[in-house]
C-alpha cells in the first residue's frame, strides 16, 4: 500500500465534489470547496476519526470493504474505483457482467446515430445497445442469453454467427477473437475470460486448438472488412472504435465507403429513419443457455 498515493487521491476526490453532488445542503458558512472530511466519513459509514487518519496517511491498512463504502460514497467511477483498490494493496471486485449498463454519454451518442449501423460491446463481446441499423444489418444481438451472449463463444458454436463473413475470412476472425480473448483471461484467469475459456475448450476442437496456438497478437490484413448478408449479398464496410474507459465498453460505428455499392444496398435496407426490419438476422438462434461466452468486440465487427 502506498499511503501518499492513496490519501493524496482520496483528497483529490473529496475536494472534487461539492455536497450538492452527494445530496448534501451546502450551508451558509461554507466557504472552501469540496467536500468536508467529516462528510465523506458520514457518507462511507465510518468515524471521522478513521477517515482523517488515512488522509494524513497514518492507521492500518483499509479493508476492502473500507474501500468499497469510500469509493461509493465519494461516487467514484469503476476505473477511479479500481485505482483505489490498487493503492490500498487491494485487487478490486471483478465487475459484474449482470451490471452492465451503458452510459448516458454513449447513449445519447448511439441515439444521435440515427439509421447508421452501430454496436455497443462490453469487454467480453456482449451487445448492450444497438441503432435500428444495426438490428437491421446484423440482427438482434441483445436478445442472447446465458453463454451465448458473447460473441467469440458464438463464434465457435454457432455457424450462423460465421456466416456473416466469407469462409476464407473465418481463420483470420478466430484467431483475433482467441487473441482478444487470452488477454482477458490472462488479466483475470479465474473471472468471466476463465468461464468462457473453459466451456469453449469443452465444446469445440477449433477452440482448443486456435488457443494451443498461446498467439497474443493478430494483424488485421484489411481495415476494409467483407461481410455476407442474406439479403443483401457481399458488402464491405469500416468499422471505427470509440472506447468508454469508465465502463470499459466498445462504441463499433458501420460505414460503407460513399458512393459504393455497399452503401447503396445499406441504403436499400435501412430506411431513412433507421427503422429497419431486422432482415440481416443471420446471428443465430441464441435463445438457450449452451451459446455465449466470448470476448473481443473490435474483431467480430
Amino acid at each position: 500500500m502506498d499511503r501518499a498515493l492513496l490519501a493524496d487521491f482520496l483528497r483529490a476526490r473529496r475536494e472534487a465534489l461539492q455536497p450538492e453532488d452527494v445530496g448534501l445542503p451546502r450551508g451558509s458558512r461554507r466557504r472552501a470547496g469540496g467536500l468536508r472530511r467529516e462528510e465523506v466519513a458520514m457518507l462511507a459509514g465510518m468515524s471521522t476519526d478513521y477517515y482523517s487518519r488515512i488522509e494524513q496517511r497514518r492507521g492500518p491498512m483499509p479493508s476492502e470493504p473500507i474501500l468499497a463504502a469510500l469509493a461509493q460514497g465519494l461516487k467514484l467511477s469503476p476505473s477511479e474505483r479500481e485505482h483505489l483498490f490498487a493503492l490500498g494493496g487491494h485487487s478490486a471486485p471483478r465487475r459484474s457482467l449482470r451490471d452492465e449498463r451503458v452510459s448516458p454519454a454513449v447513449t445519447r451518442i448511439v441515439e444521435r446515430l440515427g439509421d447508421t449501423p452501430a454496436i455497443v460491446f462490453s469487454r467480453f463481446g456482449e451487445a448492450l445497445l444497438q441503432t435500428p441499423g444495426a438490428v437491421a444489418l446484423f440482427g438482434d444481438y441483445t436478445r442472447f442469453s446465458g453463454m451465448s451472449r458473447y460473441l467469440v463463444y458464438r463464434w465457435f458454436t454457432d455457424p450462423a454467427q460465421r456466416a456473416i463473413y466469407p469462409p476464407e475470412d473465418h481463420d483470420l476472425r478466430g484467431r483475433v477473437f482467441t487473441v482478444d480473448l487470452r488477454a482477458a483471461y490472462t488479466a483475470d484467469p479465474t473471472g468471466t475470460a476463465g468461464e468462457i475459456v473453459e466451456a469453449l475448450l469443452a465444446v469445440s476442437p477449433a477452440f482448443a486448438e486456435v488457443w494451443r496456438r498461446h498467439e497474443v497478437d493478430v494483424t488485421h490484413h484489411h481495415e476494409l472488412k467483407r461481410y455476407r448478408h442474406p439479403v443483401l449479398g457481399d458488402l464491405e464496410m469500416y468499422s471505427r472504435r470509440l472506447y468508454d474507459p469508465d465502463e470499459g465498453q466498445d462504441l463499433l460505428v458501420f460505414m460503407a465507403e460513399p458512393g459504393s455499392a455497399s452503401e447503396e444496398k445499406l441504403q436499400r435496407l435501412i430506411p431513412a429513419d433507421g427503422s429497419g426490419d431486422g432482415a440481416g438476422d443471420s446471428s443465430g438462434s441464441g435463445d438457450g443457455d449452451s451459446r455465449g461466452s466470448g470476448s473481443g468486440a473490435e474483431a467480430l465487427i
